[in-house]
């Protein structure tokens, strides 16, 4: 090796030890490591921090706040006179509307989204057929979707009134009833309460069936020609692929519908107030009808709500294996 070789490769030794070097040894050990996981844990937080603030102040923040005021004495003009313990919950269990309102809320609930599933479901399964004027009954069907609900709710009182109601004023005409002016649904509890469930059902139907719309329109096609050439009929191939194929978004539209019409207020409050007395009334009307009178016992009820609603979830989940959803 000449004179020149060696001083070049003592070069090249030298720099690549020399401090500072780009081939420097990195920092490592324990904490070195544990702050590199801390910055790659905290990374995502810039993302999440908005949906984490909104659960926290719009979520969060009530039902902590609900839990307290049912707690706390409150005066007729709404001032917080210290706590008040369990007796705001000792006084809504001792009233006696409460037992008939818990099951007509569950017999609400229930009804509803029972009947808007089976509705939308051959409503949707119309709509992803080719039909002369198909856009038209598309756009049609949300109408009652767009609308509002408090809108739809008085529509439909003043349709039904005594008076000149267009549907008794109808039926008069069509000879089904000889004196409309004597007939008054709204004012019955069980003629009442059904009139709220027919129109709970027609503003849920247009949500669910584009929800159930758009499951069907993701099946491909392939699936059903498979199922066409093994020889299945059209209700074996409704039952063994369309239902299995349509369950995510069935568990999404009822879960939706559940929680939506639990907490439904402006159909009941619009078209009969809860009356007559609370005798179609629901746990949510009937929680806004105590405050007027009691704001510690309505916080009460809005308690049992809260867990009302989260026991239906949980049983619905757990009875449509919600986890299994995806296999």
């Amino acid at each position: 090796m000449t004179q020149s070789t060696q001083d070049s490769a003592a070069g090249a030794g030298l720099l690549e030890s020399a401090p500072g070097s780009n081939d420097a040894p990195r920092p490592s050990g324990p904490r070195y490591g544990a702050g590199r996981r801390v910055l790659r844990a905290l990374a995502p937080l810039p993302w999440i921090a908005p949906a984490t603030a909104l659960i926290l102040f719009v979520v969060i923040w009530p039902v902590v706040s609900m839990f307290l005021t049912a707690r706390q004495k409150y005066d007729s003009m709404g001032f917080d006179q210290g706590g008040a313990g369990w007796s705001n919950f000792s006084r809504l269990f001792a009233e006696q509307d409460l037992p008939g309102v818990m099951i007509r809320t569950g017999i609400w609930v229930v009804t509803v989204v029972a009947l808007t599933i089976l509705i939308s479901l051959g409503v949707a399964q119309l709509f992803n057929q080719e039909f002369p004027g198909r856009r038209v009954a598309r756009w049609a069907l949300i109408a009652p979707w767009a609308a509002s609900v408090v809108m739809t709710s008085i529509v439909f009182k003043w349709m039904l009134n005594p008076s000149n109601g267009t549907i008794l004023v109808l039926l008069h005409d069509l000879g089904f009833m000889k004196n409309y002016n004597s007939v008054n649904w709204l004012a019955s509890q069980t003629a009442g309460f059904s009139w709220e469930i027919f129109v709970a059902v027609f503003v849920s139907v247009p949500f669910t069936t584009y929800a159930l719309l758009a499951g069907l329109q993701a099946i491909p096609d392939d699936v059903y020609e498979a199922a066409r050439l093994d020889g299945a009929g059209v209700v074996r191939t409704y039952w063994s692929i369309t239902l299995p194929l349509l369950r995510p978004a069935l568990l999404v539209a009822a879960l939706i519908n559940i929680m939506n019409v639990f907490n439904s207020f402006p159909i009941i409050y619009e078209m009969t107030g809860g009356g007559p007395g609370n005798e179609t009334s629901t746990s949510t009307l009937f929680m806004f009808n105590t405050q007027q009178t009691s704001i510690g016992e309505a916080a009460a009820m809005s308690v049992v709500n809260f867990g009302f609603i989260i026991v239906i979830v949980l049983l619905f989940l757990r009875a449509s294996k919600w986890n299994s959803a995806e296999d």
